[in-house]
Order: structure tokens, then sequence, then C-alpha cells
């Protein structure tokens, strides 16, 4: 199966281009603090419902380079829970792309300067928020689960902006 991604420089990247941008992005400070974030947002339309996967990465304080990934389904999907489970399961998705074998060929990008303070962390980044307020708070324990399951730090709204912000500017 062939994944495409794009973003506003690109169209039509594989993985392996997506891999070989963040590679290089880390590259240009291998000093840096570094964040990988991944996660999507969907949007109901009239006919059909739209899922945006957002994959980022951050040297804090000093920019970012990202991309997304479209999905649509034909159809309209308006049960809750369904969506953000379909939501996570694209999230798991592109996560489990990055293999231990392409996890550590970024952390090795850093490694000699980890005593200088460089870091690499990994996010899955979940549409859902805690409050008592918000319709998804009963699925926080099991989104949070599936995440960390997979080795994954998880976030939620208001830490989850890469698919509350950045992904869900795509699905409008």
């Amino acid at each position: 199966m062939k994944l495409s991604f794009q973003n506003l420089q690109e169209k039509n990247m594989s993985f392996e281009e997506v891999f070989f941008h963040i590679a290089a992005f880390m590259k240009l400070d291998p000093k840096g603090n570094y964040r990988l974030m991944v996660g999507t947002d969907s949007q109901v339309h009239r006919t059909y419902t739209l899922f945006i996967t957002g994959i980022v990465i951050q040297q804090e304080r000093h920019g970012v380079w990202a991309c997304i990934r479209k999905t649509v389904v034909p159809r309209i999907m308006d049960h809750l829970h369904e969506r953000i489970s379909l939501e996570l399961s694209l999230t798991e998705e592109i996560v489990a792309l990055f293999t231990e074998e392409k996890k550590n060929e970024l952390i090795d990008i850093i490694l000699p300067y980890l005593y200088e303070g460089a870091s690499f962390t990994m996010e899955g980044h979940i549409d859902i928020g805690a409050g008592r307020r918000n319709k998804t708070s009963n699925f926080v324990n099991e989104m949070v689960a599936r995440m960390e399951s997979m080795g994954v730090e998880p976030k939620i709204k208001p830490d989850a902006f890469v698919a509350s912000c950045y992904a869900n500017r795509y699905t409008k």
C-alpha cells in the first residue's frame, strides 16, 4: 500500500521521502531538542468524511517541518466514537511506520550531542479533551492507552496541537 503525503512545497511524497525530510531537518542542527508529533483530525462533509493526519518535526523554538496525509471515507460518519477511533487508527498507522530502526536513525543524529542537551521525543496527538464539558472525555482513557501501547507519548487537548490545530486547518 503506497501512502501519499503532501505539504505546501511538495505533493505525492512517499513515507521514505517524508522520513528523509525529517532526518535532513534534524541534521541541520543535531544539537537541538526535537519533538516528532503525529495526529489526525476529521471533518464530516455533506457526502463524505475527511481525515487529515499531520506529521510534524519541531525543533523547539527554532522551527518545524510538516506534512499531511488525506484519507476520505465516502460516507457521513456521525458517530463520535467511531470517528475518534478511526482518527487514532490513522495516527497509529503512521506511528507504526516509524519502526525501531527508523527511530534509532533519528536518535543517532542527536546522540553525539546528548550530554550537551540534545533530545528527541515522539508524541501521538489525540484530538480529545478530558474536560467535563468535552464530548470526547469518555474516550480519553481508551485512546491514551492505545497510544501508550505503541511506545509513544500521548497528548490530548490542549497539548494535542498537531491534531487539533495543524491537521484541523486542512479538514475544512
